[in-house]
């Protein structure tokens, strides 16, 4: 699905949950005694607190967010791990692989001539790491990082500063991202947006996307026919 008149002159890649899927770390998770579905209560309460800081002006880097908020959960269900044994989970996530069908939409976007960009609320060096391990780097090669503004998406600061980086105006910036919240803000910055849906539908409470498909690949040709 396509909205008419928001095409692409650069395109913006969510990392985590988009590009790079989560479900991977679940045996991690396993392994320290959670249920599988701990996964998504452990990302959605570090997006939660990473937002809260967001929202006063604070920060933290997103490791650290992450550490805290397992070392919660466990504690909640009367579980605990060492510094060690957390830091080893978080440090899994350089390692997850890209999602299928990820290569090829890049493919399709570079054959296409647009440029490829990253935005991420990681860390920069992890990302890139992320993107080397995956095949990617040769056409994501900017990386935009909350480390930038010292602020998480979706604060505006991070979408006012991947526009700033690519040197285009707004509405030539579409941002790709598989979670509605990322769709919202970029949006209210005046972004386009394409949804990947492929894990989950769009809900009715956010902004709607410009652009949305079931794939990567898809999704890519979506924004080579609109451009």
């Amino acid at each position: 699905m396509t909205q008419a008149g928001r095409g692409a002159r650069v395109v913006a890649f969510d990392v985590i949950g988009t590009l790079f899927p989560l479900d991977p770390l679940r045996p991690a998770l396993g392994a320290l005694g959670l249920p599988p579905e701990s996964l998504e209560t452990w990302f959605a309460a570090s997006l939660r607190d990473a937002f809260a800081l967001s929202a006063v002006g604070d920060y933290a880097p997103f490791a650290k967010i992450l550490t805290t908020a397992l070392a919660q959960m466990l504690a909640t269900r009367g579980l605990s791990a060492g510094e060690t044994a957390l830091a080893d989970i978080v440090q899994l996530l350089p390692t997850l692989p890209p999602r299928e069908g990820a290569r090829e939409a890049m493919a399709i976007l570079s054959e296409a001539g647009l440029p490829v960009m990253a935005v991420t609320n990681g860390a920069a060096n992890n990302t890139r790491r992320l993107l080397d391990r995956g095949g990617l780097s040769d056409v994501v090669r900017t990386v935009v990082s909350s480390e930038d503004v010292q602020l998480y998406k979706p604060r505006r600061e991070i979408y006012d500063r991947v526009v700033a980086v690519a040197g285009v105006e707004r509405r030539d910036l579409v941002l790709v991202a598989a979670h509605p919240w990322d769709i919202n803000g970029a949006a209210a910055a005046g972004l386009a947006t394409a949804y990947l849906s492929e894990d989950h539908p769009f809900g009715p409470v956010m902004r709607r996307p410009d652009h949305e498909a079931p794939s990567l690949p898809v999704l890519a040709r979506l924004l080579v026919a609109a451009g």
